[in-house]
């Protein structure tokens, strides 16, 4: 990482070298020259690192392991999904109790746990193996 430093402290001390040499007239274009050069070496190594990262995942994918995740990575969306669904709890209970009774009341849990339970579902990976597929690839 040192070289490319080097190399954009080159392109800084170019570009106030030519600044200096141009005048304050030219001054916006060696500015926005420089910030693209800037821009370019930030994108070639953003795509470097996404590139290593993907590579790292499919090597994991490919040896048998799951792809790593994080704990906590959906949390966020748990919780608030948990959050809206008692939010929406009263009101769906008042309605229950006021159109069914006890009944509606106990109908209208029921959906609400019933969300939920196919919300965390939803976001725990599957263990099954597709069909048509044998315990190993190797076996007939």
């Amino acid at each position: 990482m040192e070289a490319r430093d080097s190399e954009l402290e080159k392109e800084l001390n170019a570009t106030l070298q030519a600044r200096s040499e141009l005048g304050p007239e030219y001054e916006s274009a060696l500015i926005d020259s420089f910030l693209e050069k800037v821009d370019r070496r930030l994108d070639e190594t953003l795509d470097r690192r996404v590139r290593r990262h993907l590579a790292e995942q499919q090597i994991t994918v490919a040896r048998g392991a799951r792809a790593p995740q994080e704990p906590m990575a959906n949390f966020g969306e748990r919780f608030g999904f948990g959050i809206i669904s008692l939010v929406l709890a009263i009101p769906l209970s008042a309605i229950g109790v006021a159109n069914a009774g006890i009944e509606g009341l106990v109908v209208a849990w029921l959906g609400i746990v019933g969300v939920n339970v196919a919300q965390v579902v939803r976001g725990r990976p599957s263990s099954r193996r597709p069909e048509g597929r044998t315990k190993s690839d190797w076996t007939d």
